[in-house]
């Protein structure tokens, strides 16, 4: 609905850009999260679906974030905390930074097996796909997620 919305907005020139917001859990299958999963999937797919309809207006992309510093991450329990833990432990950026990354955070990842990004970690690349140097960039789901799942 909200494209449907948005759509008599849009440029007529190629210069839009949308990218919608995944996760790692749409390809991961985690545990309680087949809803958010399922629901993820579909972002991706209909990024890639609206990337061939919309070309004439804009480039449409999406990120694929693993645990994120938000309300959500915040809310998940100590047990799907240690069921990421695996992950996490070969997260090449997961690790924490004593000195750099906050008490808490250092704190959490004991538990958690690494960090969460934070949220500027994420802006930035959905930043980076809105430039007009990303104008050639249609239809992809762009790993965001320090290398918790790699692109291929």
């Amino acid at each position: 609905f909200l494209m449907k919305a948005a759509l008599p907005y849009l440029p007529t020139d190629r210069s839009g850009r949308i990218v919608n917001v995944s996760s790692v859990s749409a390809s991961c299958g985690f545990s309680e999260q087949s809803v958010y999963g399922g629901s993820k999937a579909a972002v991706e797919a209909m990024t890639r679906t609206w990337a061939r309809e919309l070309a004439e207006r804009t480039t449409v992309n999406a990120i694929n974030p693993g645990p994120v510093m938000t309300d959500m991450w915040s809310g998940v329990t100590k047990e799907f905390q240690e069921g990421i833990a695996p992950w996490l432990k070969t997260t090449p950026l997961a690790a924490v930074r004593p000195g750099i990354d906050s008490e808490d955070l250092v704190k959490g990842a004991e538990v958690a097996g690494g960090r969460p990004a934070y949220e500027s970690e994420t802006a930035g690349v959905i930043a980076m796909l809105c430039t007009p140097d990303a104008a050639y960039t249609t239809g992809s789901v762009i790993s965001c997620n320090g290398g918790f799942k790699f692109s291929t």
